[in-house]
């Protein structure tokens, strides 16, 4: 059985034309001409069709789907949902910077723009992280306090390590010293 062939669910597939589908445009584009030219318009193809390309919103809507890159056969494909909103995302650092340098008076809060649920829980969830970093660093979470129990007993063993290595060392250099003195003397006996 060939490879490809008798698995796919529909058979055979079928791929649009992209050259095709240029010259169909074009006779379309041609029809309409002539349309125009003998006076048989259809009211309201003509009005879809050249009041939409005539816009200013159209045009403005044209700039924004040439910016967003087409994914796949999307750019080769023209299509337009109307109902579709296009939103720009919000950074949160301007939105922050609005509201820290504007007093809570009521006309102030008249004029701030109304944030969505999820700016407000981003601006939330910045201020609570800025308040729990100021209070470990003062030392007042549970986390700062087991982390400097940790860190004073952690001292306290650096310390006495010290102290152990310091007396061992002071313990070699006692017996080297003695050991040196009782070669001297044993030296001194076997001259004398």
């Amino acid at each position: 059985m060939p490879r490809g062939r008798g698995r796919c669910k529909g058979g055979k597939r079928h791929f649009t034309n992209f050259e095709a589908m240029e010259e169909q445009k074009k006779k379309e584009e041609k029809e309409r001409q002539w349309r125009k030219e003998q006076g048989e318009t259809d009211s309201e193809e003509d009005e879809e069709k050249s009041g939409s390309e005539s816009s200013e919103e159209s045009s403005e809507e044209e700039e924004e789907t040439k910016e967003q890159k087409a994914k796949g056969v999307g750019g080769l494909i023209e299509c337009e949902n109307p109902n579709r909103v296009v939103s720009k995302p919000k950074k949160v650092s301007t939105l922050t910077s609005t509201t820290s340098t504007t007093t809570t008076t009521d006309s102030a809060a008249a004029s701030k723009p109304q944030l969505s649920r999820r700016e407000r829980e981003e601006i939330q969830k910045q201020r609570a992280t800025a308040h729990y970093r100021k209070m470990h660093s003062e030392g007042k979470t549970d986390e700062a306090r087991a982390d400097l129990a940790r860190l004073a007993i952690i001292r306290q063993q650096r310390e006495e390590a010290a102290k152990k290595r310091e007396e061992e060392k002071q313990a070699r250099e006692a017996a080297a010293s003695a050991k040196k003195e009782q070669l001297a003397k044993a030296l001194n006996k076997k001259k004398s």
